[in-house]
Protein backbone atom coordinates (compact mmCIF):
# COMPACT_ATOMS: atom_id res chain seq x y z
CA UNK A 1 0.00 0.00 0.00
CA UNK A 2 1.29 3.23 -0.83
CA UNK A 3 1.82 5.47 2.27
CA UNK A 4 2.00 9.17 1.42
CA UNK A 5 0.78 12.41 2.01
CA UNK A 6 -1.43 14.36 0.21
CA UNK A 7 0.04 15.75 -3.13
CA UNK A 8 0.74 19.20 -3.53
CA UNK A 9 -0.79 19.16 -6.79
CA UNK A 10 -2.05 16.38 -9.34
CA UNK A 11 -2.81 15.68 -13.10
CA UNK A 12 -4.73 13.15 -14.89
CA UNK A 13 -1.72 11.27 -14.42
CA UNK A 14 0.07 12.38 -11.76
CA UNK A 15 0.63 13.66 -8.24
CA UNK A 16 3.79 16.07 -7.45
CA UNK A 17 4.34 15.79 -3.52
CA UNK A 18 6.40 17.78 -1.17
CA UNK A 19 9.37 16.63 1.19
CA UNK A 20 12.33 14.66 1.37
CA UNK A 21 13.20 11.91 -1.29
CA UNK A 22 14.27 9.53 1.36
CA UNK A 23 10.73 9.85 3.59
CA UNK A 24 8.52 9.69 0.84
CA UNK A 25 10.48 6.63 -0.72
CA UNK A 26 9.76 4.55 2.52
CA UNK A 27 5.98 5.35 1.58
CA UNK A 28 5.86 3.52 -1.59
CA UNK A 29 6.25 -0.50 -1.43
CA UNK A 30 8.65 -2.65 -3.00
CA UNK A 31 8.98 -3.50 -6.51
CA UNK A 32 6.25 -0.91 -7.46
CA UNK A 33 7.68 1.57 -9.88
CA UNK A 34 8.49 1.02 -13.77
CA UNK A 35 11.41 3.82 -13.71
CA UNK A 36 13.05 6.46 -11.66
CA UNK A 37 14.65 8.95 -14.24
CA UNK A 38 16.19 12.12 -11.90
CA UNK A 39 18.78 14.59 -11.98
CA UNK A 40 20.32 14.50 -8.69
CA UNK A 41 22.28 18.34 -7.61
CA UNK A 42 25.64 18.10 -9.00
CA UNK A 43 28.88 17.82 -6.57
CA UNK A 44 30.09 21.41 -8.23
CA UNK A 45 33.13 23.33 -6.38
CA UNK A 46 30.24 26.22 -6.37
CA UNK A 47 27.43 26.53 -4.12
CA UNK A 48 24.05 27.07 -5.95
CA UNK A 49 21.01 28.32 -4.40
CA UNK A 50 19.26 24.99 -5.61
CA UNK A 51 21.57 22.96 -2.48
CA UNK A 52 24.28 21.09 -4.07
CA UNK A 53 26.86 19.17 -2.43
CA UNK A 54 30.55 19.12 -1.68
CA UNK A 55 32.45 16.77 -3.48
CA UNK A 56 33.84 15.42 -0.76
CA UNK A 57 30.87 14.18 0.53
CA UNK A 58 28.84 13.79 -2.19
CA UNK A 59 29.00 10.22 -3.32
CA UNK A 60 27.97 8.89 0.12
CA UNK A 61 24.58 11.58 0.59
CA UNK A 62 23.78 10.14 -3.12
CA UNK A 63 23.83 6.35 -2.39
CA UNK A 64 21.64 7.22 0.51
CA UNK A 65 18.84 7.36 -2.29
CA UNK A 66 20.07 5.02 -4.38
CA UNK A 67 19.52 1.82 -2.11
CA UNK A 68 16.09 2.84 -1.85
CA UNK A 69 15.08 3.22 -5.34
CA UNK A 70 16.72 -0.30 -5.96
CA UNK A 71 13.61 -1.02 -2.95
CA UNK A 72 11.21 0.39 -4.98
CA UNK A 73 11.55 -0.13 -8.69
CA UNK A 74 10.29 -3.28 -10.54
CA UNK A 75 12.41 -6.09 -11.25
CA UNK A 76 12.03 -5.41 -14.62
CA UNK A 77 12.69 -1.65 -14.02
CA UNK A 78 15.52 1.25 -14.83
CA UNK A 79 16.93 3.62 -13.09
CA UNK A 80 18.58 6.16 -14.68
CA UNK A 81 20.46 9.12 -13.44
CA UNK A 82 22.00 12.26 -14.97
CA UNK A 83 25.25 13.21 -13.57
CA UNK A 84 27.14 16.60 -14.88
CA UNK A 85 31.00 16.64 -14.59
CA UNK A 86 33.17 18.82 -12.51
CA UNK A 87 36.66 20.25 -11.55
CA UNK A 88 39.00 19.68 -8.04
CA UNK A 89 38.84 22.80 -6.30
CA UNK A 90 41.66 25.52 -7.37
CA UNK A 91 42.83 22.79 -10.01
CA UNK A 92 42.37 22.40 -13.72
CA UNK A 93 41.77 18.36 -13.43
CA UNK A 94 38.55 16.94 -13.42
CA UNK A 95 36.99 15.21 -10.51
CA UNK A 96 36.06 11.69 -10.59
CA UNK A 97 32.84 11.55 -8.20
CA UNK A 98 30.60 10.78 -11.24
CA UNK A 99 32.66 7.44 -11.77
CA UNK A 100 32.96 6.87 -8.37
CA UNK A 101 29.06 7.03 -7.84
CA UNK A 102 28.54 4.68 -10.70
CA UNK A 103 30.87 2.22 -9.31
CA UNK A 104 30.07 2.09 -5.78
CA UNK A 105 25.87 1.46 -7.29
CA UNK A 106 27.07 -1.13 -9.14
CA UNK A 107 29.90 -3.14 -6.31
CA UNK A 108 28.07 -2.34 -2.97
CA UNK A 109 24.35 -1.94 -3.94
CA UNK A 110 24.54 -4.43 -6.48
CA UNK A 111 23.24 -2.50 -9.57
CA UNK A 112 23.62 -3.56 -12.88
CA UNK A 113 24.80 -0.44 -15.59
CA UNK A 114 22.19 -1.56 -18.46
CA UNK A 115 24.60 1.02 -20.53
CA UNK A 116 26.33 4.45 -20.20
CA UNK A 117 24.86 7.32 -22.33
CA UNK A 118 26.37 10.53 -22.86
CA UNK A 119 24.28 13.76 -23.00
CA UNK A 120 25.89 16.81 -25.28
CA UNK A 121 24.46 19.93 -25.16
CA UNK A 122 25.87 21.55 -27.71
CA UNK A 123 24.18 25.30 -26.58
CA UNK A 124 25.98 25.00 -23.35
CA UNK A 125 28.08 27.87 -22.59
CA UNK A 126 31.77 27.58 -21.81
CA UNK A 127 33.02 26.45 -17.96
CA UNK A 128 34.88 26.39 -16.39
CA UNK A 129 35.38 30.07 -16.29
CA UNK A 130 39.33 29.60 -15.01
CA UNK A 131 40.61 27.18 -17.20
CA UNK A 132 38.19 27.83 -20.53
CA UNK A 133 37.96 31.60 -20.76
CA UNK A 134 40.26 32.67 -19.08
CA UNK A 135 43.77 30.52 -19.08
CA UNK A 136 42.79 29.17 -22.48
CA UNK A 137 44.05 25.73 -21.26
CA UNK A 138 40.55 23.63 -21.42
CA UNK A 139 37.84 22.79 -23.92
CA UNK A 140 34.59 23.51 -22.43
CA UNK A 141 32.71 20.77 -20.60
CA UNK A 142 29.37 20.06 -22.72
CA UNK A 143 28.67 16.13 -21.73
CA UNK A 144 27.05 14.99 -18.73
CA UNK A 145 27.16 11.11 -18.08
CA UNK A 146 24.05 9.21 -17.53
CA UNK A 147 23.71 6.28 -16.35
CA UNK A 148 21.44 3.64 -17.16
CA UNK A 149 21.30 0.83 -14.39
CA UNK A 150 18.72 -1.43 -13.59
CA UNK A 151 18.14 -4.73 -10.83
CA UNK A 152 18.13 -7.51 -13.43
CA UNK A 153 20.42 -8.09 -16.53
CA UNK A 154 17.11 -7.67 -18.91
CA UNK A 155 14.82 -5.08 -17.39
CA UNK A 156 11.91 -3.84 -20.04
CA UNK A 157 13.61 -2.20 -23.33
CA UNK A 158 12.50 -1.27 -26.67
CA UNK A 159 14.87 0.08 -28.55
CA UNK A 160 12.35 0.45 -31.89
CA UNK A 161 10.15 3.13 -29.76
CA UNK A 162 13.24 5.08 -30.15
CA UNK A 163 14.56 5.00 -33.44
CA UNK A 164 16.56 7.97 -34.83
CA UNK A 165 15.65 9.57 -38.11
CA UNK A 166 17.61 8.16 -41.09
CA UNK A 167 21.00 10.32 -42.76
CA UNK A 168 20.50 11.10 -46.45
CA UNK A 169 22.75 9.10 -47.24
CA UNK A 170 20.52 6.00 -46.03
CA UNK A 171 17.67 7.29 -47.38
CA UNK A 172 19.17 6.88 -50.88
CA UNK A 173 20.17 3.66 -49.97
CA UNK A 174 16.35 2.54 -49.29
CA UNK A 175 15.47 4.00 -52.86
CA UNK A 176 17.92 2.22 -54.51
CA UNK A 177 19.96 -0.46 -52.29
CA UNK A 178 21.38 -2.11 -55.39
CA UNK A 179 23.14 0.70 -56.47
CA UNK A 180 24.98 1.80 -52.88
CA UNK A 181 24.91 -1.18 -51.24
CA UNK A 182 26.68 -5.23 -52.08
CA UNK A 183 25.75 -7.31 -48.81
CA UNK A 184 29.42 -8.78 -47.93
CA UNK A 185 31.22 -9.42 -45.13
CA UNK A 186 33.34 -6.30 -43.77
CA UNK A 187 36.96 -5.75 -42.92
CA UNK A 188 35.75 -5.06 -39.44
CA UNK A 189 34.42 -8.32 -39.14
CA UNK A 190 30.77 -7.47 -39.43
CA UNK A 191 28.73 -9.44 -41.85
CA UNK A 192 26.35 -7.06 -43.66
CA UNK A 193 23.54 -9.24 -44.94
CA UNK A 194 20.95 -8.41 -47.89
CA UNK A 195 18.79 -7.07 -45.19
CA UNK A 196 20.42 -3.93 -44.38
CA UNK A 197 18.88 -2.56 -47.15
CA UNK A 198 14.92 -3.03 -45.73
CA UNK A 199 13.34 0.44 -44.24
CA UNK A 200 12.89 -0.62 -40.41
CA UNK A 201 11.40 3.12 -39.89
CA UNK A 202 14.47 4.38 -38.55
CA UNK A 203 17.78 4.15 -37.61
CA UNK A 204 18.86 2.53 -33.79
CA UNK A 205 20.61 5.60 -31.63
CA UNK A 206 23.63 5.66 -30.41
CA UNK A 207 24.55 6.52 -26.64
CA UNK A 208 25.33 9.86 -27.41
CA UNK A 209 22.41 12.03 -27.09
CA UNK A 210 22.71 15.13 -28.67
CA UNK A 211 19.92 17.28 -27.17
CA UNK A 212 20.45 21.24 -26.64
CA UNK A 213 19.04 22.92 -23.62
CA UNK A 214 17.45 25.95 -25.25
CA UNK A 215 14.43 26.65 -23.15
CA UNK A 216 14.13 30.20 -22.61
CA UNK A 217 10.37 31.41 -23.68
CA UNK A 218 8.42 28.50 -22.57
CA UNK A 219 5.06 28.87 -20.77
CA UNK A 220 6.66 27.86 -17.59
CA UNK A 221 9.35 30.65 -17.56
CA UNK A 222 6.74 32.96 -19.00
CA UNK A 223 4.31 32.09 -15.86
CA UNK A 224 7.44 32.08 -13.63
CA UNK A 225 8.30 36.10 -14.97
CA UNK A 226 4.45 36.75 -14.25
CA UNK A 227 5.20 35.98 -10.08
CA UNK A 228 8.37 37.01 -9.99
CA UNK A 229 10.83 34.33 -10.23
CA UNK A 230 13.66 32.96 -12.57
CA UNK A 231 12.48 29.54 -12.45
CA UNK A 232 14.47 26.45 -12.01
CA UNK A 233 18.13 27.38 -12.46
CA UNK A 234 19.64 23.75 -13.50
CA UNK A 235 16.59 22.37 -15.52
CA UNK A 236 16.89 19.44 -18.37
CA UNK A 237 15.46 19.71 -21.53
CA UNK A 238 12.46 16.93 -22.36
CA UNK A 239 14.02 15.09 -24.95
CA UNK A 240 16.29 13.71 -22.24
CA UNK A 241 13.49 11.98 -20.34
CA UNK A 242 11.24 11.23 -23.28
CA UNK A 243 14.41 9.42 -25.06
CA UNK A 244 14.07 7.39 -21.63
CA UNK A 245 10.36 7.12 -20.83
CA UNK A 246 10.00 6.06 -24.53
CA UNK A 247 12.52 3.07 -24.57
CA UNK A 248 11.92 2.01 -21.18
CA UNK A 249 8.40 2.02 -20.34
CA UNK A 250 4.84 1.15 -21.88
CA UNK A 251 1.66 3.09 -21.79
CA UNK A 252 0.49 3.31 -18.05
CA UNK A 253 4.02 2.68 -16.14
CA UNK A 254 4.76 4.63 -13.03
CA UNK A 255 7.75 7.28 -13.80
CA UNK A 256 9.02 8.68 -10.70
CA UNK A 257 11.76 12.23 -10.24
CA UNK A 258 13.34 12.00 -6.92
CA UNK A 259 14.88 15.47 -7.36
CA UNK A 260 11.77 16.85 -9.35
CA UNK A 261 12.55 20.61 -9.99
CA UNK A 262 11.03 22.17 -11.87
CA UNK A 263 9.31 18.51 -13.15
CA UNK A 264 10.20 17.91 -16.64
CA UNK A 265 10.39 14.71 -15.83
CA UNK A 266 6.67 14.59 -14.64
CA UNK A 267 5.27 16.86 -17.90
CA UNK A 268 6.76 14.69 -20.25
CA UNK A 269 5.41 11.04 -18.71
CA UNK A 270 2.12 13.18 -19.18
CA UNK A 271 2.46 13.65 -22.44
CA UNK A 272 3.28 10.45 -23.23
CA UNK A 273 0.72 8.97 -21.21
CA UNK A 274 2.65 7.37 -18.36
CA UNK A 275 1.40 7.37 -15.09
CA UNK A 276 4.24 9.82 -12.75
CA UNK A 277 5.25 11.25 -9.19
CA UNK A 278 7.73 14.24 -8.66
CA UNK A 279 9.37 14.41 -4.91
CA UNK A 280 10.84 17.96 -4.79
CA UNK A 281 11.71 19.88 -1.42
CA UNK A 282 11.59 23.38 -2.27
CA UNK A 283 7.83 23.99 -1.92
CA UNK A 284 8.49 27.08 -4.06
CA UNK A 285 9.97 24.92 -7.42
CA UNK A 286 7.55 22.23 -7.03
CA UNK A 287 5.00 25.73 -7.38
CA UNK A 288 6.44 27.10 -10.55
CA UNK A 289 6.51 23.36 -11.64
CA UNK A 290 2.67 23.91 -11.93
CA UNK A 291 3.08 25.98 -14.87
CA UNK A 292 4.00 23.05 -17.01
CA UNK A 293 0.78 21.74 -16.76
CA UNK A 294 -1.60 24.70 -17.38
CA UNK A 295 -3.52 26.05 -19.83
CA UNK A 296 -3.05 29.68 -21.82
CA UNK A 297 -4.47 31.37 -18.16
CA UNK A 298 -3.90 35.43 -17.42
CA UNK A 299 -1.94 36.53 -14.87
CA UNK A 300 -4.02 37.03 -12.15
CA UNK A 301 -5.14 33.43 -12.29
CA UNK A 302 -1.33 32.49 -12.33
CA UNK A 303 -0.10 34.38 -9.54
CA UNK A 304 -3.70 33.33 -7.54
CA UNK A 305 -2.48 29.35 -7.77
CA UNK A 306 1.47 30.10 -7.06
CA UNK A 307 -0.10 31.58 -4.15
CA UNK A 308 -1.68 28.75 -3.20
CA UNK A 309 0.39 26.26 -3.99
CA UNK A 310 2.93 28.14 -1.75
CA UNK A 311 0.58 28.38 1.42
CA UNK A 312 2.09 26.45 3.98
CA UNK A 313 0.28 23.02 4.38
CA UNK A 314 -1.09 23.29 0.43
CA UNK A 315 -2.59 20.10 -0.60
CA UNK A 316 -4.28 18.70 -3.68
CA UNK A 317 -5.10 21.12 -6.09
CA UNK A 318 -6.18 19.77 -9.09
CA UNK A 319 -4.76 20.91 -12.84
CA UNK A 320 -7.40 19.47 -15.07
CA UNK A 321 -5.28 20.09 -18.34
CA UNK A 322 -1.94 19.98 -19.95
CA UNK A 323 -0.70 23.29 -21.87
CA UNK A 324 1.99 21.20 -24.18
CA UNK A 325 0.73 19.41 -27.17
CA UNK A 326 0.35 15.65 -26.57
CA UNK A 327 2.21 13.29 -28.24
CA UNK A 328 -0.97 11.25 -28.97
CA UNK A 329 -3.64 12.07 -31.20
CA UNK A 330 -6.53 11.37 -28.19
CA UNK A 331 -5.61 10.47 -24.67
CA UNK A 332 -5.21 7.13 -23.82
CA UNK A 333 -7.30 5.72 -20.83
CA UNK A 334 -4.22 5.77 -18.72
CA UNK A 335 -4.25 9.50 -18.60
CA UNK A 336 -7.60 9.71 -16.64
CA UNK A 337 -6.40 7.21 -14.02
CA UNK A 338 -5.45 8.46 -10.59
CA UNK A 339 -1.60 7.27 -9.80
CA UNK A 340 -2.49 5.30 -6.25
Amino acid sequence: MISLPDPIYSTRCGKAYLGDALELMAGLPADSIDLVVTSPPFALQRKKEYGNHDQEVYVDWLLGFTQEIKRILKPSGSFVIDLGGAYQKGRPIRSLYNYRVLIRLCDEQGWNLAEEFFWFNPAKLPSPIEWVNKRKIRAKDAVNTVWWLSKIDNPKANITNVLAPYSDRMKRLLTNSEKYYTPKKRPSGHDISGRFGEDKGGAIPSNLLQIPNTESNSQYLRFCKIVGSRGHPARFPQKLPEFFINFLTDLGDTVLDIFAGSNTTGATAEALCRQWMAFELDQRYLAESAFRFLPDANEDAVISLYNQLCTKGARNIRLAQVSQPRLFDEPSDYCVQDNE
